[in-house]
């Protein structure tokens, strides 16, 4: 007989408050439908789907959209639309880029996009893809600043933002198809040709010295082939860094058709390989001509910059990581209150004179005390492995590869105390945090591990319980009403933690 607790449309693991959101893009590679769980700070897609259409392939060499690509994403939309429909999103949001805009017979195109979606289409402008796309980044990232370039298959998108505004921006034909047609395929033409647009930047000044966020299914190929051939230890793109010497050097050697190590263009799938030694080239060129510092890859882009413009400015203000936290904290620990309990235990910890940490780490600390408790449900000899797997891996946005790795490992050591430095899967994370980053993630994790010891995951009770230092000792305070709850194993990992600060532990029970 059916449990009536499974008798819902949805799990306990959805928030049920929140009305999906789709986003359909229509590139000219590539047409996608992504179903967001709401539009948050933090967006989680339900769904992600795409069809690689090619509707821009024709339009540099006839100025036309060709038939079975218009055929195929028609067919890819009328699917789309009742996949929206069945999460219960309604309506999609559906935008058309460059191939839509510059097609002589888009305009008819439009019309069959309308009638298969039973949606209003918004045929963006280059200027208002741009926009979208540091929308994305803003979306996507803690205090974004720098020069965003999003390149799709018609065209190239650059835009120059700072966390307050858009300052500016400019469009470019140097999409992957696009390029390929009016090349035809030669790589020394293609290089005059994008030379030759890069010039039109006006600003470009504005890049030098500052990251380059990359947005766009081609460049993120290069992002993962360049993590293949380096034995990267996480393969997740979003946040990914490349210095500038270190991405111009491997966009050339992806461009030129050079032998790689460790990995090949094989590894991409055959609707964009042709494209991506042309992206490469674009991104080589682009890097050098803005004078950038880094190349910082994103998964969030314009879809993720439309639902970003539907938040509410308080919304928008919040932290993208704490904002998924918090979530995944509701969803998962045993307390979402009790992780936020943590956070204000902790800031203790780190006030003169103790360690000192900056904004950032602040950040980071809170973030880990927000998701110490996901893996309760574990058994308990697994709980730090599957929390670093879920942490390490997880749909973050707002920190970077370092910070993801820090929190894993705080988590981990959470769980595994202070003796599981390499075993197994911890082993390759280490190699992206600093050693002080290590230490910081030992203390998080110890004084986690320690006050769970009074607060056994409930709420209610660590806000009774101060640590404070004095002189050479960490002193706890335990109430005199809560005094039952002393015990060996309690002061017993809270000497771990007063050694790791370079202190004596003192447990007091108050009268």
């Amino acid at each position: 007989m059916e449990s009536k607790r499974l008798a819902g449309s949805w799990t306990r693991g959805r928030f049920e408050d929140r009305k999906p959101v789709s986003v359909v893009d229509i590139g000219s590679n590539s047409v996608r439908l992504v179903v967001y769980e709401g539009a948050t700070r933090s967006p989680t897609p339900l769904f992600n789907e795409k069809a690689l259409c090619g509707l821009g392939r024709s339009v540099a060499a006839t100025g036309k959209l060709e038939g079975q690509a218009v055929e195929r994403a028609l067919a890819a939309l009328a699917r789309f639309r009742a996949l929206s429909h069945q999460l219960g999103a309604g309506k999609p949001w559906v935008m058309a880029t460059a191939a839509v805009r510059d097609a002589e017979n888009g305009a008819g195109f439009l019309a069959e996009i309308e009638k298969a979606t039973d949606a209003k289409v918004m045929l963006l402008s280059g200027n208002r893809e741009a926009e979208l796309a540091a929308a994305g980044i803003q979306s996507g990232f803690h205090e974004p600043d720098g020069i965003v370039g999003d390149l799709g298959g018609g065209s190239l998108e650059l835009a120059d933002f700072t966390p307050e505004r858009l300052q500016r921006s400019i469009t470019l034909p140097l999409g992957g198809l696009r390029l390929l047609q009016r090349s035809a395929g030669n790589m020394a033409r293609a290089e005059k040709l994008i030379d030759d647009d890069l010039r039109s930047i006006a600003w470009v000044k504005r890049g030098a010295g500052r990251p380059l966020y990359a947005v766009g299914g081609t460049w993120r190929n290069i992002a993962k082939l360049h993590m293949e051939e380096r034995r990267y230890p996480l393969h997740v793109t979003h946040g990914y860094r490349l210095k500038a010497a270190e991405a111009i050097a491997f966009s050339e050697v992806i461009a030129r058709g050079k032998k790689l190590r460790n990995t090949d263009l094989g590894r991409v799938s055959g609707a964009r390989r042709e494209v991506v030694p042309l992206g490469a080239l674009v991104l080589s060129r682009l890097v050098e001509r803005l004078g950038a510092s880094e190349v910082v890859f994103s998964v969030h882009g314009i879809r993720e910059g439309l639902l970003y413009t539907l938040l509410a400015k308080g919304e928008k203000a919040r932290d993208p990581l704490i904002a998924f936290c918090q979530d995944y904290a509701v969803l998962r620990s045993r307390s979402p209150l009790h992780g936020e309990e943590l956070c204000r235990w902790t800031d203790a910890l780190f006030t003169s004179p103790g360690p000192a940490e900056t904004p950032e780490e602040r950040r980071l600390r809170h973030a880990a005390c927000l998701l110490s408790d996901i893996s309760w449900r574990a058994h308990p000899d697994y709980r730090g492995e599957q929390s670093l797997d879920v942490i390490a891996r997880a749909a973050l946005s707002g920190v970077d590869h370092p910070g993801r790795a820090f929190l894993a490992l705080a988590v981990y050591f959470r769980h595994v105390g202070d003796g599981g430095e390499r075993e197994g899967k911890s082993d390759r994370l280490f190699e992206l945090v600093s050693r002080a980053g290590i230490a910081r993630a030992r203390i998080v994790g110890s004084a986690v591990r320690a006050v769970h010891m009074l607060s056994a995951g409930a709420a209610g009770i660590i806000g009774r319980t101060p640590v404070a230092y004095e002189g050479d000792r960490l002193v706890l305070r335990i109430p005199g009403e809560l005094a039952v709850l002393d015990g060996e194993r309690l002061r017993k990992r809270f000497a771990v933690l007063a050694e790791l600060l370079g202190r004596k532990a003192e447990v007091r029970v108050e009268a």
